[in-house]
């Protein structure tokens, strides 16, 4: 069966993670390494990455992804901004590294009306280029997520994806988080076994279902093509349990990582109740 989790806070430190996944009974795992609203951020202490690899290692070892930070768009025309971005990038690649988190999952930007091409043309540029600042040795895979095409964002579409990765200089590093209310807003249908099967073959087409490693599972509040990000509870919006279904049950991601990214209060009792309707839709 998948690898069902969560996203997870790290306040009071990276480690507690664990003991939040642990407490949903979740097994795999999504973070940010810092703060994800500010440039300057607080390197992790060598303590600090001791702490977090053992408690991994106590936690049975889950899969672990790192999302990167919200202020990130290395596809800006902006020149402040894609330096900002780029810098911003390559620390990011560094503490992964340093923490052993073995994907790095990162949205492809905004191109702010420069245009879809030009967009992907200085995001991939960019990312190469950060690639190489962070020196990263290969430890550390950027898996691109699939974007709801809200305003002037990329990678809304599989073809977008499949032009960074034919782009990069460094394509056996990129790989892809498929967020199902992204995908299903950018108009990719999962309700139906049909509609289900043709997503997939198109991904196949496009990308490579070897270039899927992890899933973000969120339901949608507004309608197939609507362009508008916004995460529901499982079974609670225009998916429903019906798409979940088609994908916790299709044998080529039995051990995927899928997590949620859907509303919760501290005690943590929404990630419980969704994993269940999760659990309970495997056949």
């Amino acid at each position: 069966m998948p690898l069902f989790g969560a996203h997870m806070s790290i306040s009071g430190g990276l480690h507690l993670a664990f003991a939040r996944l642990a407490r949903v009974d979740g097994e795999a795992l999504q973070i940010f390494t810092a703060n994800q609203r500010q440039w300057r951020v607080k390197e992790p202490t060598p303590e600090e990455v001791g702490l977090f690899k053992e408690t991994r290692a106590a936690a049975g070892s889950p899969p672990v992804a790192s999302h990167d930070s919200y202020l990130i768009n290395l596809a800006s025309p902006k020149a402040e901004t894609e330096k900002k971005s780029l810098g911003a990038l390559a620390g990011e690649l560094r503490r992964c590294a340093a923490l052993e988190i073995e994907y790095l999952i990162m949205h492809p930007g905004s191109h702010l009306g420069a245009g879809i091409e030009a967009g992907i043309e200085r995001f991939t540029a960019n990312l190469d280029l950060a690639v190489e600042e962070a020196d990263s040795g290969g430890r550390v895979m950027i898996l691109l997520e699939i974007t709801a095409g809200q305003g002037t964002n990329l990678g809304s579409s599989f073809g977008e994806l499949a032009g960074v990765i034919a782009r990069s200089r460094y394509p056996q590093g990129l790989g892809v988080c498929f967020d199902t209310c992204h995908a299903f807003a950018a108009g990719y249908d999962l309700r139906t076994p049909e509609t289900y099967r043709r997503t997939m073959a198109e991904f196949d087409a496009e990308i490579g279902l070897d270039r899927l490693r992890f899933f973000h599972l969120n339901d949608a509040t507004k309608e197939l093509g609507s362009r508008i990000d916004r995460h529901t509870h499982i079974g609670k919006g225009w998916i429903g349990t019906a798409g979940f279904r088609n994908l916790v049950n299709d044998p080529r991601f039995a051990r995927h990582p899928m997590v949620l990214e859907t509303p919760k209060s501290e005690d943590l009792h929404e990630d419980r109740e969704n994993l269940a309707v999760l659990r309970d839709l495997l056949e």
